[in-house]
Order: structure tokens, then sequence, then C-alpha cells
């Protein structure tokens, strides 16, 4: 499997360093074949699935022949192919089918987050638990019960015998603060001891509340990391924000985002001692509600 999201980059990269060899602007080249100029910087940015009519235009005002517009032409069937997220609409969530076009295609994916646990690894009724939080303080732009459908289907494409490699950093405030019924979360984390424990592609490193992370200033936000089978496919990291996500492909970028994370797994527990801890910690919020009742 690829990613048409990666595709569509590598695409939008591979049309702009043609057109810049050539000594061509985008507003010359948009002029020479008719195209809006905000034609041509949608397809060298990779906004939108791009018509592969479209590119053969401009493939064929840029003189490239041979092999390497064969090469691109394929390159531009994956970038506007679709996934089976795509079935979804927006029913799902913009955010939601990123996370679900990129782990399509990846080798490896390493993230945090600072306020979650991994969709991937999260049960029905966390997830449910989840929605009626978002509910609470502000209008969601997705259909709740489409929106679980189709993170179970992320889930198990994401767990596939060929899926990818997959490192995750939890961090204990999470437990702590997150408002969601005890009952919920202790079969929540005793779900993600039991999935991590069966799957040796499938790590979590538990960040203790009081973890010294050295090295450097706190990272500020969740991150996800993946790399793909493919050397041409760009490594990327998704930062989130309060309102959309962040892609960065620069090398520069990626670095600190990697070295973020690496600073983030040796502060963190090791991989068995995670698990150990988690089990504990779903034991000890069982003790409690028994002691309560």
């Amino acid at each position: 499997m690829m990613s048409p999201f990666v595709r569509r980059h590598r695409l939008a990269a591979k049309l702009r360093t043609l057109r810049e060899e050539r000594e061509m602007t985008a507003d010359e080249l948009a002029k020479g074949i008719h195209y809006s100029r905000t034609k041509i910087s949608r397809l060298e940015n990779a906004y939108g699935r791009p018509d592969v009519g479209d590119v053969i235009t401009v493939l064929d005002a840029l003189d490239v022949a041979g092999p390497e517009w064969e090469e691109i032409v394929r390159l531009a069937r994956d970038a506007s192919s679709k996934g089976w997220w795509d079935r979804f609409g927006d029913s799902m969530g913009s955010r939601q089918k990123l996370y679900a076009d990129l782990e399509a295609g990846a080798a490896t994916v390493r993230d945090y987050s600072p306020t979650g646990i991994p969709a991937v690894l999260q049960t029905p009724e966390f997830i449910d638990a989840l929605v009626k939080l978002d509910k609470s303080n502000r209008p969601i732009r997705y259909t709740p019960a489409r929106m679980t459908e189709a993170r179970r289907q992320r889930q198990l494409h994401f767990l596939r015998p060929d899926g990818p490699t997959y490192d995750t950093v939890l961090d204990e405030f999470v437990i702590l603060r997150l408002d969601v019924h005890a009952d919920v979360m202790i079969k929540q984390l005793r779900h993600m001891v039991d999935i991590v424990s069966a799957e040796e592609r499938l790590t979590v490193r538990f960040l203790r509340y009081n973890a010294r992370i050295t090295g450097g200033l706190l990272p500020k936000s969740s991150v996800a990391l993946y790399t793909f089978p493919a050397d041409e496919d760009p490594a990327m990291a998704v930062v989130e924000t309060v309102t959309n996500d962040l892609v960065h492909t620069d090398p520069e970028e990626l670095a600190r985002y990697d070295g973020d994370y690496k600073r983030l797994q040796e502060a963190a527990l090791a991989p068995e001692e995670s698990l150990a801890f988690l089990s504990e910690t779903a034991d000890r919020l069982a003790n409690e509600m028994r002691q309560r009742v």
C-alpha cells in the first residue's frame, strides 16, 4: 500500500523542480498553457488531489518525455488515487483522514501526545467518552457514529500483518487529568497492554509525570513522525495545533522533531516497565473503584 498524500508531496516537489530547472516562473507556465496561477500553485504545493490530465499538460509544456514522463504520470496516478477513508467524506474528521492516509503507506510511525491516548489503540468505550468530552465545549465537525466507525477501520488497517512499526510515548498526565470514567480508563489501559504485548512491532513507552526531559526545552505539542518504504517518498512530521495539523517535510525541521522524540524516549520508562506500570495503574484504579462502592 502507499499514501496518496505522500505521493502528492513528492509529485509537487518534482513538478516545481522541473519548472525551476527550465528557469520558468509559475506565472509563465500558467500563461503558456492557459491555466490560472492558482492551479499551478496547488499542483506545486500538494493542495488537494491532482488531476492527471493537468499534470500531463504541465509535463508537455515543460518538454518532459520518455521514461521521466512515464514515471511522473505514474506518480500522478498514485497521488490522485482514493483510499478507504475517502468513502467517509468529512464525517470522520479531516485530521483522522490525514492520519489514515499517512498510515496506509508508512513503514514506521512514532508519536507523542501530552493530551491523548493513541487513536489506533483506543477502545470503543474510550472513543465514546472522548466524543462526549469534545461535544461538551465546542461544536464538532464530524459525525460521531461515522467517526467511530472510521476509527475502527483505521485500527484494523493499522494493525494488519504488513502494517507499520509503531512506537508511542504515553504521558501519565493523560491518565491523571482526562475526565473519563475510571471504568473506561481501566479497560483502555488493559486493552493497550494486551494489544502491545501480543504484537512485537508495537511499542508503548510510559512517561511518568515527574520524568525529567533533558537536552533541551520541553516539546510544545503533539507530533507524529512517519517514514515510508520508498526512498523517494519524503519522511514527514505532523504537528497538531488547536484547529488543524501542520505537515513538515524539511530535513532540518524533521531533525528537530526527531531529536525531541528521542529525548522523550530516553525520559520514559523502558517498554517492559511501561507495560507493567500500565497494568499496575489499571489495577490501582480498579481497587479505588471498589473501595468507593
